[in-house]
């Protein structure tokens, strides 16, 4: 008993009289065998075409963690040929569903491989779709209803919105590398002032006849010299801070916007395959309730069929660039809360240390060194090395005192 539908013939017979339009498509066969899900019964393909007007079966899509995606060899806009060697040709797509469904383990499909070059399905039509998909993408759906503007809508997703977030974010990273680097200039010109400060005093020391005086001299020189040693140190603490603000200013928070560009433009192009598809759907619908088939449908899908495959291309790079830019959203966001935190910490407690050990020394040490204070410093002018040759008489019966 014969299993083919009786329509085939005929059907078939119609067929021979059109020439197929590949738009310069390789078409190759093959044959894959696809264990079924236990769970469903299924093996994860969306199918369509079929009489009155389409020639063949083709997979609209391969569902997600299906068995028929795990395996890979199908593939959006692939024909289907046969199933358990039984041919499909003339049936309708919910028929060839249900043979799928009542088949036993492995399902063996005969198919007709489509290699689509993507950039062929990139029409000027995409193109346009794409640009008009940025444009909506921040109007809301009442006004675009009323400008007429038909678009296609992920919902919950607001990714790149998160643009603007990250721009407002890099800018004050960049208000805080600039103040950092600021501090650190000003803290090294400090240092410098202790150095010079330092060689002075301990240049006067040398040349102080006094004993008393010229030990306290070259101690405070030795404090000021300690003081720019304490501060040089500052600075190397903060340093590897400010390099790390700096990297991510100018290398995390770019590289995750690229990103998000780069997904941005994924998604409106995906978007735009869904609004053709959609577009070509409606067409279809209306054809077909009017009785008058379309050549291009009628000559075996094959634009349509190509794009299924960009539109299955498309949606893979969607979703690999949506995980990506969630990955690098997570780490930034965990770098921004808790590393930020930690490293002004860090700047903070630094800079609490380096004043408690300057006005320590300021101070002349602590008492508990046993040593004298070093303010007052009292010199003899008299007695000092800063005579000069001068006209002035010396003032023999004063004596010059000089305390700072």
């Amino acid at each position: 008993m014969s299993n083919v539908n009786p329509s085939e013939t005929m059907y078939n017979d119609h067929h021979l009289h059109l020439n197929d339009d590949k738009k310069g498509m390789k078409v190759t066969s093959g044959v894959v065998k696809i264990n079924k899900d236990t769970k469903t019964s299924r093996i994860g393909l969306s199918i369509a075409g079929g009489p009155p007007h389409c020639p063949c079966i083709y997979i609209t899509q391969v569902w997600d963690d299906s068995p028929a995606a795990l395996d890979g060899t199908l593939e959006s806009g692939d024909e289907l040929l046969a199933i358990n060697n039984e041919r499909v040709s003339g049936r309708h797509h919910l028929q060839v569903s249900k043979m799928i469904e009542s088949s036993s383990n492995p399902v063996v499909l005969k198919y007709n491989k489509l290699h689509a070059d993507v950039q062929q399905g990139k029409t000027l039509d995409i193109v346009l779709k794409k640009f008009k998909q940025r444009l909506v993408e921040n109007i809301s759906s009442t006004v675009a209803d009323c400008l007429c503007l038909s678009r296609a809508v992920i919902e919950d997703d607001d990714l790149v919105k998160r643009l603007q977030h990250l721009e407002n974010l890099e800018e004050t990273y960049r208000s805080l590398v600039d103040h950092l680097e600021h501090v650190l200039e000003a803290f090294y010109d400090l240092t410098q002032c202790y150095k010079e400060f330092g060689e002075t005093f301990a240049d006067i020391a040398v040349r102080e006849p006094q004993p008393r005086a010229s030990e306290s001299l070259m101690r405070f020189s030795a404090y000021h010299r300690r003081m720019e040693r304490q501060g040089l140190t500052l600075i190397e603490v903060i340093k590897p801070i400010c390099r790390s603000f700096g990297t991510y200013l100018n290398k995390v928070i770019p590289d995750t916007k690229q990103t998000i560009r780069k997904y941005a433009d994924v998604k409106f192009e995906f978007l735009s395959y869904c609004l053709k598809i959609k577009e070509l759907d409606t067409e279809q619908i209306n054809t077909s309730s009017t009785y008058d088939p379309v050549y291009l449908i009628e000559t075996g899908n094959y634009e349509y069929r190509l794009l299924l495959r960009c539109r299955q291309i498309a949606r893979k790079r969607f979703l690999a660039l949506r995980e990506d830019v969630f990955t690098k959203i997570e780490l930034l966001e965990s770098k921004h809360v808790h590393d930020v935190v930690d490293q002004f910490q860090i700047i903070a407690s630094q800079i609490t240390s380096y004043n408690h050990e300057i006005s320590w020394m300021i101070n002349g040490g602590d008492s508990c060194d046993n040593e004298p204070p070093i303010f007052p410093i009292e010199m003899d002018l008299k007695c000092t090395a800063f005579e000069y040759n001068s006209d002035q008489p010396y003032l023999n019966d004063v004596k010059n005192v000089f305390v700072f």
